[in-house]
């Protein structure tokens, strides 16, 4: 039996960085976000259900996450029709991974972990942190959104702290060579734990 492990940190928490650290030590790791990308791909699993109810959203039988935005702004209630949707996909696309996945270490990289209840479903949850200032400027370099994307995306979060109380393990992204020695302890924390049981 594998051990479940949660990935989880906010926007700009370097949680992609931490999530390959943990691949490079031997973990398999299976990300919610590149699911839905999966899932929102050419001829993907969400394209048929969006399209019966949001056809607007389906451009070259893929989905727009552009279109899903602008419909989004314009009718809130979207989102909910979108996530009734999609929400089973993942959950069944998650346990796929746990059936077929042979690492004694299973990373679920999952941005909103805990503001779903993911936890409960995991053997312990690590949490990616890094100060509020590291955060922004990592962000704004991206030069993907403005700051006030940025903010209104921060605040939709359980705030960092809070995500860290609530973790087993943190791992501070401050330095890549800092964040692959704190990976690498948590999992000879978890080996040490797996070869006793």
């Amino acid at each position: 039996m594998s051990f479940r492990l949660g990935l989880t940190g906010s926007i700009g928490m370097g949680k992609s960085t931490t999530a390959r650290l943990f691949a490079e030590a031997g973990c398999a790791v299976w990300d919610a976000d590149a699911a839905v990308h999966r899932m929102y791909d050419t001829d993907g699993a969400a394209v048929q259900p969006i399209k019966e109810v949001l056809p607007g959203a389906i451009v070259d039988n893929a989905v727009s996450r552009e279109k899903l935005k602008e419909m989004i702004g314009r009718d809130a209630s979207v989102l909910g029709v979108i996530e009734r949707i999609v929400h089973p996909l993942v959950a069944e696309d998650r346990a796929e991974f746990s059936r077929t996945a042979s690492a004694d270490i299973l990373i679920f990289d999952i941005p909103l972990l805990f503001e779903g209840n993911g936890q409960a479903t995991m053997d312990a949850v690590v949490c990616v942190s890094v100060s509020p200032e590291i955060q922004k400027k990592r962000v704004m370099e991206r030069g993907t959104m403005t700051e006030a994307q940025f903010e209104q995306i921060r605040a939709k979060q359980m705030p960092n702290d809070e995500k860290c109380a609530l973790s087993d393990y943190v791992v501070i992204t401050d330095t890549l060579d800092h964040a692959r020695a704190q990976v690498n302890k948590i999992v000879e924390t978890i080996r040490e734990q797996l070869a006793d049981a």
